[in-house]
């Protein structure tokens, strides 16, 4: 299914009601050039007052409220499960999107039938500084943001296939969802947060789909909003500034995104690297937060299940 311009998309906001984020964000999608757009919003704050005045403000928005904090994959699951729509754009509430950004991306995907996942050009809010332009694997195994934290000067204005799409603006095709989620997850819920985005990359790869970036596609992203302390917004190495809790979130799903998705013969071809990563990973931890070992420990119990949700066989999609 090529992207039509009757083609209806679903835009799914995640929000957690923090420092009045989320209004810029709907103004930006209600702006939107092309016209067919679904909204629904999925609000973790377990605030009722919120959701009834978001609910008020937005009539238009189909509004889900979380009875807890159900984090940020499964609550995508859920903003897909009740979504209508042949393309789904996942947003964090720190996104506003410039008013062409759906009509520009949609093109991608129109590129071809193996296109499951598009990225525009994803901007700081100083609408200068790259924040991703494509995800990619690393050679050590991590996510790695293309353009992350250099200046705009034009230099990622080429139209090109990427690995994948940054978390905060993820736009999918909705048939390769279907086709490469498990059970009736789409995002793995055991990830809340971290590596989500790159774990749904390499499982769409491993099963024929690509991705592809759209530079006139444009969006601005605060970096860090939801989960780094006040001073961590927008800052390099992340992990200075997020909690033990989120801390072991994130080293965590980078081995069950490995242990999902890498073949044999690329963890022995890329183990040398990974090793050197985890001796400075390690490192740090055991000199400046040695408290996340035992939070790491405790937190062991789903990784035999990732053996189980191992790669299933290439299968062409559309076929």
């Amino acid at each position: 299914m090529k992207a039509r311009s009757n083609e209806i998309v679903s835009v799914i906001v995640v929000t957690c009601g923090m420092h009045d984020y989320l209004k810029p964000c709907l103004d930006s999608i209600r702006e939107q050039t092309y016209p067919l757009i679904e909204v629904i919003l999925i609000d973790n704050s377990v605030n009722p007052h919120f959701s009834q005045a978001i609910s008020k403000a937005n009539p238009e928005v189909k509004l889900y409220s979380s009875p807890k904090n159900i984090f940020y994959c499964q609550a995508l699951n859920k903003g897909i499960e009740i979504s209508q729509g042949g393309f789904i754009l996942c947003l964090n509430d720190d996104v506003i999107l410039d008013k062409r950004f759906l009509e520009e991306a949609l093109r991608g995907f129109s590129i071809s039938e193996s296109i499951g996942m598009v990225s525009g050009k994803i901007l700081r809010q100083d609408k200068q500084t790259i924040d991703s332009t494509g995800l990619f694997l690393s050679l050590w195994r991590t996510a790695k943001e293309k353009g992350y934290g250099v200046k705009d000067k034009g230099q990622f204005e080429k139209e090109e296939y990427i690995f994948g799409v940054n978390g905060a603006v993820a736009f999918y095709r909705r048939e390769m969802l279907e086709q490469i989620k498990r059970s009736s997850e789409y995002f793995d819920s055991r990830f809340r947060m971290f590596y989500e985005d790159l774990d749904i990359a390499w499982r769409a790869k491993n099963q024929g789909w690509k991705g592809y970036y759209v530079p006139g596609a444009l969006a601005y992203h605060v970096r860090g909003a939801s989960v780094r302390q006040g001073k961590g917004i927008n800052q390099r190495f992340a992990r200075r500034y997020i909690s033990d809790e989120l801390q072991v979130d994130l080293i965590k799903n980078r081995y069950l995104t490995i242990i999902k998705n890498e073949s044999r013969v690329g963890f022995f071809l890329h183990l040398p690297l990974m090793v050197f990563y985890e001796i400075l990973l390690w490192g740090y931890i055991l000199l400046l937060r040695p408290q996340l070992i035992k939070r790491f420990v405790l937190d062991l119990k789903g990784f035999s299940s990732a053996w189980r949700k191992r790669r299933v066989p290439y299968v062409l999609p559309h076929q």
